[in-house]
């Protein structure tokens, strides 16, 4: 592929998904106790997933949010209504009351590869004049957040320009179809943002348009990771997975059998080396699987 085919290839996916990128300003209000009650105004960037009106963000974007307005593309300003949000993997879904909206086509995280080109979309810095593009390739994938406390570990790393703005906007291939929700840059790093994968975000969603929140299992375990070091010390023939080191009363893992001593090696089909392996083979699941 040429120069210039790749260029018209990533303005037309530009094109194609810009119609269904939007701008979201949120009002929190806080209380002071000099100046009594204060609006803090926020803004982030979203994308359309659904023609009846449903909208991706991140969660940190509307969190607490008294007001949400929602610019589409057309120019037009509507309130967004918070269907539901979840801090873990900071994803929200909101709806406005319109119809025949243009909505983004979702792709496949799973299938994607180290190395391959990324386009970045969102509100940058909450200017004027449209949404900003960035463009960049797929750095690392099942990335943990740096700092973070999110339950899931497993993000899309990419060298793509994410500034503060860009959150809740997506991250797509060069045919246009959404990879992930563009969610944090590092502070302080160069070129290293994240997005959450677009199977995560799927699942997520799912749960929050049947009831408005998600629901996740538990264990009901504490842990520790196993390495050559601690094998050695507690004579484990295995220097791979999980020991348990405590167990709720009552708990799932309790009620099926676990106990202290146990090692997790598998979730699945899923391999455990770490607790974060347990975080993430666990956010795949439903309660009662």
């Amino acid at each position: 592929m040429s120069i210039t085919q790749l260029e018209d290839q990533m303005t037309e996916s530009v094109d194609k998904l810009g119609e269904s990128v939007v701008s979201i300003s949120s009002t929190r209000f806080n209380m002071d106790f000099r100046n009594g009650v204060i609006p803090v105004e926020g803004a982030g960037s979203g994308v359309i997933i659904d023609s009846r009106g449903y909208i991706i963000t991140n969660n940190h974007v509307i969190d607490e949010a008294a007001k949400v307005q929602i610019s589409l593309k057309d120019g037009r300003s509507v309130v967004g209504e918070v269907i539901g949000g979840d801090p873990a993997t900071d994803i929200a879904l909101v709806k406005v009351r319109e119809q025949d909206l243009p909505a983004a086509n979702l792709g496949d995280s799973d299938k994607l590869k180290v190395g391959q080109m990324a386009i970045a979309i969102g509100n940058t810095l909450g200017l004027p004049g449209g949404p900003t593009v960035s463009a960049g390739v797929v750095s690392a994938l099942g990335r943990p957040l740096p700092g973070a406390d999110f339950i899931f570990e497993g993000l899309i790393q990419t060298d793509a320009s994410i500034n503060p703005g860009n959150s809740g906007g997506p991250l797509a291939d060069l045919s246009g179809n959404v990879i992930g929700i563009n969610t944090a840059m590092v502070p302080f790093a160069q070129g290293i943002g994240f997005a959450i994968p677009i199977n995560t975000v799927k699942r997520i969603i799912e749960q929050i348009s049947k009831n408005g929140k998600v629901s996740r299992p538990w264990l009901g375990i504490s842990g520790i990771t196993l390495n050559s070091a601690n094998a050695r010390r507690y004579g484990i023939p295995t220097e791979s997975g999980v020991l348990v080191v405590g167990i709720s009363r009552g708990s799932p893992a309790h009620e099926a059998g676990l106990r202290v001593g146990d090692i997790i090696a598998q979730i699945e089909s899923k391999e455990i080396r770490q607790m974060g392996d347990i975080l993430a083979g666990l956010s795949k699941l439903s309660s009662g699987d």
